[in-house]
């Protein structure tokens, strides 16, 4: 039987586990998936030895950019983002050799991409996340320019308050990043100048719980194309099947 599982800490919420376990079920794959829920990333040590059948992992917070050190290679995408969300194990001349990839900026170009055009040439990156990451280098392949907004001053970024009228006219796609809106905590959204968006912008939000956040609302009030991260959720799954398959 493969063995295939999810790092991360805490797990409660986990996705991964249900929609591999259905999968393998529901096409016959003699396979399981399992969470191990390590409370340091020293731990992934343990994972490996404890767990010899490995075929391969999910990392989600807070390792995806901690894991690196423990890797023998990295996927192009993956040294460029300096985050991992999916590992493959390969056999090596001295046993199982460790390759880190990015999946999420798959699942991203693959699910924004089709809401794109001729208008939309620069983007507003809410949050400085590893995730912000993914989202920043799958808008550059694009075509898209992006800069990153944070809540203190930081290099290569902008700050709420430095948002003005002129930004919101030239920055027409506006991604959330960070965990604002995320259920329970349904009436918080980041803090954008929302009465200055327009038809020609495109709200897109990695939450997908609830499936229409406070900060899509606002901006279908306004007219503008508003998309939650489901999509791209599931899009990111089934690259890293596709990963681990090849």
């Amino acid at each position: 039987m493969q063995k295939y599982g999810l790092l991360g800490y805490p797990l409660g919420h986990s996705f991964s586990k249900t929609y591999f376990n259905q999968k393998f079920e529901a096409e016959k794959i003699d396979a399981q998936y399992v969470n191990f829920e390590i409370p340091n990333i020293k731990e992934i040590k343990n994972v490996l030895k404890e767990n010899p059948e490995l075929n391969g992992l999910n990392v989600t917070i807070p390792y995806k950019e901690q894991v690196i050190p423990y890797l023998d290679e990295l996927d192009e995408d993956a040294r460029l983002i300096g985050a991992v969300n999916v590992i493959k194990f390969t056999k090596g001349l001295f046993g199982k050799k460790l390759k880190g990839y990015n999946s999420d900026i798959i699942g991203f170009k693959q699910s924004i991409d089709p809401l794109l055009n001729e208008t939309h040439r620069k983007a507003l990156i809410l949050g400085t996340g590893g995730a912000s990451k993914a989202v920043f280098q799958g808008l550059k392949q694009l075509g898209v320019g992006a800069t990153l907004v944070s809540r203190k001053p930081k290099e290569f970024c902008i700050t709420y308050d430095e948002i003005t009228p002129k930004t919101m006219e030239q920055y027409t796609v506006i991604v959330n990043t960070t965990p604002l809106g995320m259920f329970p905590n349904v009436n918080s959204c980041p803090d954008i100048p929302y009465d200055l968006l327009t038809p020609n912008h495109l709200l897109y939000d990695l939450l997908y719980n609830p499936d229409e956040t406070l900060f899509m609302k606002k901006g279908k009030e306004k007219g503008a194309v508003v998309k939650n991260g489901l999509e791209m959720l599931l899009l990111q799954a089934f690259a890293a099947w596709e990963i681990w398959q090849k």
